[in-house]
């Protein structure tokens, strides 16, 4: 009957939105667990790294079980497994065997990612019309969802193991009552074999590569420190710590929300120099926060700064002419995954070391990077 009451766009939104809730649950949570295990900022890095390696095997491998089980089955799947992987991770005795728990939750996030985001191409494609952008508003909706979420069950002293498996259990059954009887958007006749496990990037992809590295350095710094920078920095109470990380994601999912129209307006380029400059004016308000309502004020703006970075990106990769636009769009996404694979350690070893406002920090000089990037963004067909 359910399948009567939603639209496949409707069905799009909402497989981003229960994927988002899911994956965000632990992080507003790594602070508590950090202090479990008693380990340092560089060592929870480095852990922490198991996401994002086990998401990148994932994303390499994972095609021919994505083709043969296709959407309904991967993600009916592949929400528990991530889930109760984070789960398991805050249940664990040492860095290492937290590290293994989320390498195997980092496998369920690269089929997830590759779907859901196939999946809306297809829809937008049946449809006629762009959903994109939009689809990843609903992606940072449930990060926000799962933000507050966290400050209040937090500020109620919930453990992390007891938090988590509720929420994972709340959406496993919400994926399923949704999504059981879902019949996915025909392919399109463009899509393309899965080509080589590695693309070469050319001289204008390193170029966009290049513009999107602050946004997607701060993305993440703020899913992963952000609550933990309030409570060292301002020693806050945990519910407003919880808001560094929900206020960011709200930011970042209004301006997804809306972005389309605005780039349609505007064009690409005038956008994105609107972004890098609220980016750049979030990230010092955050390294030189006085006091906790700056410091919110700024990773609301580092939210919105970063919301359609990546997205214009892709969209600059997928419309160059020099090469197919699959082997472009797959060498920026490749390459944009090593930095989230090399960040946490990276930024744990700047907190522990230097302090974790520096950790923030390090993402201006990136950002005037992007600034001198902008022009990658232009649509051209050699380089």
């Amino acid at each position: 009957m359910i399948s009567h009451l939603l639209t496949p766009q409707i069905r799009v939104y909402l497989s981003f939105f229960l994927y988002a809730l899911v994956l965000a649950g632990i992080f507003p949570r790594l602070g508590d667990l950090q202090l479990k295990m008693g380990i340092s900022e560089g060592t929870l890095g480095a852990v922490l790294i198991g996401l994002a390696l086990g998401a990148q095997v994932s994303l390499m491998f994972a095609g021919p079980v994505i083709e043969r089980f296709g959407f309904r089955t991967i993600f009916l799947i592949g929400i528990p497994i991530l889930g109760f992987a984070e789960v398991a991770a805050t249940l664990a005795p040492t860095p290492f065997t937290f590290f293994l728990c989320l390498t195997v939750g980092g496998f369920a996030i690269g089929a997830i990612e590759i779907i859901v985001n196939l999946e809306a191409d297809r829809t937008e494609h049946m449809l006629g019309k762009r959903i994109m952008n939009r689809s990843h508003a609903f992606w940072s909706f449930g990060f926000f969802s799962a933000g507050m979420a966290a400050a209040a069950i937090t500020q109620l002293g919930i453990d992390p193991a007891t938090h988590l498996f509720g929420m994972t259990t709340l959406a496993t059954i919400l994926t399923f009552i949704l999504f059981w009887d879902f019949t996915p958007a025909p392919s399109r006749d463009s899509e393309e074999e899965a080509g080589p496990k590695f693309v070469k990037p050319s001289t204008a992809i390193l170029m966009i590569v290049a513009f999107t590295l602050s946004a997607m350095l701060l993305e993440g710094a703020g899913a992963d420190w952000s609550v933990i920078y309030m409570r060292d920095i301002f020693k806050t109470p945990p519910f407003i710590n919880s808001l560094a990380l929900a206020f960011g994601a709200l930011t970042q999912a209004i301006v997804r929300y809306f972005a389309d129209g605005f780039v349609d307006r505007h064009g690409p380029v005038k956008i994105a120099r609107t972004l890098i400059a609220t980016l750049g004016v979030g990230t010092l308000m955050v390294v030189f926060a006085p006091h906790p309502i700056i410091a919110l004020i700024g990773f609301s703006l580092i939210g919105a700064g970063t919301s359609v970075v990546f997205p214009l990106a892709m969209s600059a990769a997928a419309q160059r002419t020099d090469r197919p636009a699959a082997t472009n769009v797959a060498a920026l996404a490749q390459l944009a995954f090593i930095t989230f694979l090399i960040a946490p350690p990276i930024l744990g070893f700047i907190a522990e070391h230097f302090g974790i406002r520096v950790s923030f920090g390090i993402g201006l000089p990136l950002i005037i990077l992007s600034w001198f990037t902008l022009h990658s963004l232009e649509p051209k067909s050699n380089t």
